[in-house]
């Protein structure tokens, strides 16, 4: 039987910001990504977003990204490759340490925002984000663009690398993701997106923004969790998927 993991980026909001909706959102996914306070989360987000996956069985990954609250970690910054290295290991660490208190384990790595762009094409960078999350746990899982650096890299560091695929945003023909300042970047119609994940998952396939097709082997979709209606398209997505007849767990297996 076919399978996928559904994943989220959740974890975002600190101090009195509060970014996403991820208590109901956790009745859905199967992995979850949970920031560590570089592009958002806080100490005591971090915790409660740990203690709600648990408490759902959705297993838990480290959500790393610039440090770039302003930016939402979305804005590409220059740093070398151990200060790359250093800023993952910090989270990665800070989100397996709480999970530790929680009695919970971590499953999975997956960078945030510009951090993850530019590792599917930035070897040197990818290279030191592999190597964070490899000094961490070499039994986590790093996900990344299917084909890209990031990938590559964690494989050559002995890491289990998962190809993510993203059935609300639109796809260059190279397949990376088309930047979210441009318009169509972000796909809203959840019937749209629920056919376009179904189609990922069971045909390989996906439309470019030119009009071509894709092919692209995935192990993982993600839904962003600080989109609105979130939790609503990742019901509808798990729903559509399993009536599809593919089983949505994570890859790793749940805490």
């Amino acid at each position: 039987m076919l399978s996928i993991d559904l994943n989220a980026d959740v974890g975002e909001s600190f101090g009195a910001h509060l970014i996403g909706c991820d208590a109901s959102l956790m009745r859905s996914i199967t992995s979850a990504s949970i920031a560590a306070g570089f592009h958002g989360g806080d100490p005591s987000v971090l915790r409660e977003t740990v203690r709600l996956a648990k408490a759902r069985g959705v297993a838990i990954g480290a959500h790393p990204g610039f440090p770039d609250l302003a930016g939402f970690g979305r804005r590409e910054l220059r740093v070398t490759p151990q200060e790359a290295e250093d800023l993952v290991l910090y989270q990665v660490a800070a989100v397996a340490g709480v999970a530790a208190a929680e009695g919970a384990g971590l499953q999975h790595v997956k960078p945030h925002g510009a951090l993850y762009n530019m590792a599917a094409r930035d070897a040197q960078l990818a290279g030191a984000i592999a190597r964070g999350v490899a000094s961490v746990d070499p039994s986590l899982i790093l996900y990344g663009l299917p084909n890209s650096e990031l990938l590559k890299a964690a494989r050559a560091v002995g890491l289990r690398a998962a190809a993510e695929g993203f059935a609300d945003r639109a796809y260059e023909p190279d397949g990376s993701l088309m930047a979210r300042r441009r318009p169509g970047a972000v796909i809203s119609n959840p019937d749209l997106v629920v056919a376009r994940a179904i189609r990922l998952v069971k045909e390989h396939s996906v439309a470019a923004s030119d009009g071509t097709r894709l092919t692209l082997h995935i192990d993982t979709i993600c839904v962003h969790g600080d989109t609105p209606g979130a939790d609503d398209l990742a019901s509808r997505l798990r729903a559509g998927l399993e009536a599809a007849g593919v089983a949505v767990r994570a890859l790793g297996g749940a805490v």
